[in-house]
């Protein structure tokens, strides 16, 4: 019985006007996507095991939801929208480029620990395919600000980093494979007191020491990272990095949302198919990023498709969390009535809710409690749900 009333561990029911508001949220941000010429594309809701293999540079094979079909094949829950957007994009739409689409789906990952994550939640994201100019990397991010500010969101952040700066720090210093993973770790893990004591047993030089250490700050702009740029000179890959955002932050000022952009040099993701800029979505009122993407221009060519791509997805559950937290007001659309009935008043009652329903309010029905204590009760679910009820 107790499986039969409660759903899994990491999955949740949504209802009435939470379920509602998420919705509407959902909604602003498909239409600022689809302000700037995204074409809806929808994918299956699972996929082949290859789709998400570790070589794709997805999660961790331990984190699937796995299963199998009729004929043996492995089949998965899909962990991540990007790489079932790219193999659709390879198999039929290869002859379109540059290619700009949207989606909205659910996504599940199997998480050993929840730590407040759910299992199951809603991405909504862009792709912008076949494109590898700085000028479609500034729109993605241009992109991301307009769609979080149409849901009511104001305070946030949008941090940019790049894949090159940690690459160019280990051609540096030739660290094992297997330091490189354990230096990785703790970056992703922000753990930079670690990343400082591996540095010092490691013998780096102190000039290095602090290129690395400098990927555990902040800026607000290419001018405050101006000495970690002078410590740069030498790198090439680091310093193509800083020129990068210079030019990138000039862009945004274009679109007039750089002030919603910093710079997180230590900025990684544990998925591996990026290869240039990547940025995520911080606000208050939530524990984790609000939105995530970045540029992978090499994710295609595993589906035998050589194209460039740069792509965000927006977790719409954290969103409506932190929109929640922070006091944000999400009217519901439309007047909404409820029309309390008797037996002689049904006729009445019904034709009225009729001719409303055709104007465009909401009517829902209801026969009058035969207890005051009932129709007293009943007043009060609809008031609290935010209907007017109506005596009849």
């Amino acid at each position: 019985m107790k499986r039969r009333l409660h759903a899994p561990e990491g999955v949740r029911d949504i209802w009435g006007r939470e379920c509602e508001k998420k919705h509407i949220i959902d909604r602003a941000i498909k239409d600022a996507m689809q302000s700037f010429g995204y074409e809806q594309i929808e994918t299956p809701t699972f996929e082949y095991f290859d789709i998400f293999s570790r070589e794709i540079g997805t999660i961790p094979s331990r984190d699937l939801y796995k299963f199998f079909d009729r004929e043996g094949n492995t089949l998965v829950l899909r962990p991540d929208v990007t790489p079932s957007v790219a193999r659709a994009y390879a198999n039929y739409l290869k002859d379109l480029a540059p290619l700009r689409l949207f989606y909205s789906g659910n996504i599940y990952i199997n998480y050993s620990s929840l730590q407040g994550r759910l299992r199951e939640t809603t991405q909504i994201g862009a792709e912008y395919i076949g494109d590898n100019s700085i000028e479609a990397d500034a729109e993605l991010i241009a992109l991301a600000v307009e769609a979080l500010r149409s849901t009511g969101l104001s305070d946030f952040t949008i941090s940019v980093g790049h894949v090159n700066l940690l690459r160019g720090l280990f051609e540096a210093y030739d660290f094992s494979d297997e330091k490189e993973e354990e230096i990785y770790d703790l970056v992703i893990n922000k753990n930079f007191f670690g990343l400082e004591e591996l540095l010092k047993r490691k013998g780096v030089s102190d000039e290095l020491q602090r290129l690395y250490t400098s990927i555990g700050r902040l800026f607000d702009s290419p001018e405050a990272f101006t000495e970690v740029w002078e410590l740069a000179k030498g790198f090439p890959k680091i310093e193509a990095a800083f020129s990068y955002f210079k030019e990138l932050y000039d862009l945004l000022a274009l679109y007039h949302v750089e002030r919603y952009v910093s710079f997180e040099l230590g900025l990684i993701s544990a998925y591996r198919y990026y290869t240039g800029i990547l940025f995520s979505g911080y606000t208050y009122g939530s524990g984790e990023a609000i939105l995530k993407g970045g540029r992978y221009d090499a994710l295609l060519s595993y589906f035998g498709c050589e194209r460039p791509a740069i792509g965000f997805a927006i977790l719409s559950d954290s969103l409506a969390t932190a929109l929640e937290r922070q006091g944000q007001d999400i009217p519901l659309p439309g007047k909404r009535l409820a029309y309390l009935y008797t037996n002689e008043s049904y006729e009445t009652a019904l034709s009225m809710a009729m001719q409303d329903r055709k104007a465009g309010i909401r009517v829902s029905l209801y026969r009058r409690p035969e207890t005051e204590e009932g129709d007293e009760q009943l007043r009060k679910r609809l008031a609290e749900a935010g209907i007017e009820s109506v005596e009849l």
